[in-house]
């Protein structure tokens, strides 16, 4: 296999793997990508065996933000990914178990863009990112990790395979000034029973991060897309019969019910 082929062999193996409901495993030693550069072409590829049946680009994720998530993989620096818009969901929203091999949300804050964040604009800081930004809304991350073995996991084979995003449940935009969102806290709640609060850190400095991230791949942000900047609380499992409401202070409240 040459240097241009292994890209595209990266992108099917977790492809094939994930549409045939796999245990999530790292590529196989013959297709490890050699750098995160190469990762992340090989992404590129999934998305658009992806997009058949997930639709187009429709916003942009973080992944691996806290320390012991990156330290647990090896790296020094978050992951980032898509949202493709067949798996953007409204609030209030039902969802089936049945449609994930391990379903787990994370509660965090999302933007909705109102402008593009144009590659050529790069370097972004958190100051230039946030006349874009037309409104934040709480939001769940649908996490499909098919059973993974967090501890073994590597974030080049975790990159590849869009970083287990199953898609977002998403409230209503709320017009707040962005300094606002900066400590701003939330609330989760299952079955009526609290499973945790938590502050978010700075929602536009994400932003800043995924702008200047996908920059280097010749990727926009393009108005209209949601992004998720990162889970106010730990990553929780969800059973059917279950129903998450996850409050954020000013922003109202995203629900979903696990069917």
């Amino acid at each position: 296999m040459n240097k241009s082929d292994r890209p595209d062999a990266m992108a099917r193996w977790m492809w094939d793997a994930r549409q045939r409901r796999l245990p999530f495993r790292n590529l196989p030693e013959e297709l490890r990508p050699g750098s995160i550069a190469e990762a992340y072409a090989a992404q590129e590829i999934y998305y658009r065996l992806a997009e058949p049946v997930y639709g187009a680009v429709g916003g942009a994720k973080i992944a691996t933000t806290t320390k012991v998530m990156q330290e647990l993989m090896g790296i020094t620096h978050p992951c980032g990914g898509a949202i493709l818009v067949r798996t953007i969901h409204r609030s209030p929203a039902r969802l089936r178990k049945a449609d994930f091999v391990n379903l787990r949300i994370e509660s965090e804050v999302a933007l909705k863009l109102g402008a593009d964040l144009a590659a050529s604009g790069a370097p972004w800081t958190r100051e230039a990112v946030a006349p874009a930004v037309a409104g934040a809304m709480p939001a769940f991350e649908l996490i499909e990790d098919r059973n993974a073995d967090y501890a073994h996991t590597e974030a080049s084979s975790l990159i590849v395979e869009n970083c287990w995003n199953g898609g977002v449940v998403v409230g209503t935009p709320k017009s707040v000034p962005v300094a606002a969102l900066v400590g701003i806290g939330g609330r989760l709640t299952i079955g009526g029973k609290t499973i945790g609060e938590g502050t978010a850190e700075d929602p536009c400095a994400t932003l800043a991060w995924l702008a200047n991230h996908l920059a280097e791949r010749g990727r926009d942000l393009k108005a209209g897309m949601v992004i998720i900047t990162g889970s106010l609380i730990p990553t929780t499992s969800i059973a059917s019969g279950e129903r998450a409401v996850f409050t954020v202070e000013e922003l109202g409240e995203t629900v979903m019910d696990v069917l």
